[in-house]
């Protein structure tokens, strides 16, 4: 996933001040050297990266990083506090109109996604109790128009199309919004054409879209995969149109992270959306805080538990809880956890949610939570003994192939689940060990929670 790489650098960069009483302005410079060195290497933009690092740098002198108690925690909050600048501050909304149609325009080159994120922001927009519709805006591109009413049916959202020879984008615009009444719609989103690069003719028709219909939301959909080039793109499109933000595509994948880290400071214009999967339901409203708490490994728990608490069992949790006290995980809470996990998306993602969690996620990277996968772990689970399933040691030899024959697996396979559990095992374990106190994780979940105290 983006920033995995950034954070792994930051770590580093951190560990050299860890263990120290006290702390130098060398030891500070040295740390930042690394910092500026990590940020250059997600692509960051050189000017944004000299900037961030002075502000650390001047804010770090000020704190009073050099007499404070703990200089590593003084250091990481300004990091982060700087980060979440970067990225944008605060979460920027979207602009709901109080006199409906509220008129969306998403915008953007070609293969940046904007079809799949017309649906993906029209099933956002319709969980918040709106009843949005799709316009099929792009004329030119073979089956663009085929393509959104495929997303529309599948998430059943209707789609405003005129396929006539010639039809004006312009005017299906105009006629959308018109129809929208009519429809009981109170959204209108309106899916533009895109090129393979920047062109006047483009930029002429978005403008004459822009000036007939008066959107409230001009957003620009950009591919986090091209780096600086999004940024680049952005700020064109600002220039001509005037952006009210951004949504950016495929974060989840191997981005490296750079334009986010950007956009807002090149361009001034938010990040509003990103892209968290493939799927339809993929979408999530950006919040500069949370992400710069996880490109430091400090954990993302509001994003955890508003994924979970629709999922999570009052009684199922108190009882996992009590389980990680005590170091009593089995495998069979493990499938249980691994099939409650599959419902709230990649196993990796939700890995980098918990605090401190970097390196557990590198070592659980052979998890695949697809249906067969969780199929294939429950015949093995369920081919032991419980006894066996309480305790993995008395797994030997003989034992770990009669299960591979009982389940129709291969011996390779109960290993691998073996592997998998003992590593889960030990996450549980830190994680239970972190349960005391205040600032315990589950002290601080569990509250947040439906059934919470």
């Amino acid at each position: 996933m983006a920033f995995d790489n950034l954070r792994d650098r930051l770590q580093e960069a951190f560990k050299s001040l860890k263990g120290k009483g006290k702390v130098t302005e060398e030891d500070v410079n040295k740390a930042l050297r690394q910092v500026r060195i990590a940020l250059l290497e997600a692509d960051v933009s050189l000017t944004v990266v000299k900037d961030f690092i002075n502000r650390i740098k001047a804010k770090a002198l000020g704190e009073e990083v050099f007499g404070s108690l703990n200089p590593v925690q003084t250091v990481v909050k300004i990091v982060k506090d700087e980060l979440t600048e970067l990225l944008g501050g605060t979460e920027a909304r979207i602009m709901i109109s109080p006199r409906p149609p509220t008129v969306i325009m998403l915008v953007g080159l070609q293969g940046a996604g904007k079809t799949t994120t017309a649906g993906k922001l029209a099933v956002h927009l319709r969980k918040q109790g709106k009843h949005p519709m799709l316009v099929a805006a792009d004329v030119y591109r073979p089956a663009a128009i085929k393509q959104l009413q495929v997303v529309g049916k599948q998430i059943d959202i209707p789609v405003y199309a005129e396929e006539t020879a010639g039809a004006n984008p312009v005017d299906i615009a105009k006629n959308a919004i018109a129809a929208s009444t009519s429809m009981l719609k109170d959204v209108v989103i309106i899916d533009t054409a895109g090129r393979l690069a920047i062109d006047e003719e483009l930029m002429n028709e978005l403008v004459n879209i822009k000036a007939s219909v008066k959107p409230h939301e001009i957003l620009l959909v950009v591919d986090a995969m091209i780096g600086q080039d999004a940024v680049t793109t952005a700020k064109t499109f600002d220039e001509q149109l005037g952006l009210d933000g951004i949504v950016m595509t495929k974060l989840d994948g191997d981005a490296k992270g750079g334009a986010a880290l950007s956009i807002k400071s090149v361009t001034g214009k938010p990040i509003k959306f990103v892209g968290t999967s493939e799927k339809m339901d993929g979408l999530a409203v950006f919040h500069p805080d949370r992400m710069a708490s996880r490109i430091l490994d400090l954990g993302d728990l509001e994003t955890l538990i508003e994924g979970a608490k629709d999922l999570i069992n009052e009684e199922e949790a108190k009882a996992l809880a009590d389980k990680m006290r005590k170091n009593q995980f089995t495998l069979d809470d493990f499938l249980a956890q691994m099939q409650q996990v599959r419902k709230l998306g990649n196993f990796q993602n939700i890995i980098g949610l918990l605090p401190g969690m970097g390196q557990v996620k590198d070592k659980l990277k052979d998890i695949d939570l697809d249906s067969k996968e969780v199929r294939r772990m429950e015949a093995i689970i369920k081919s032991m003994t419980m006894a066996e399933r309480a305790d993995t040691k008395l797994l030997n030899g003989s034992r770990r192939k009669r299960i591979a024959m009982g389940s129709g697996t291969r011996v390779q396979d109960v290993n691998r689940l073996i592997k998998q559990f003992e590593e889960a095992q030990k996450m549980m374990k830190k994680m239970g060990s972190m349960r005391h106190g205040k600032g315990g994780l589950l002290s601080k979940m569990m509250p947040k929670l439906p059934f919470g105290g």
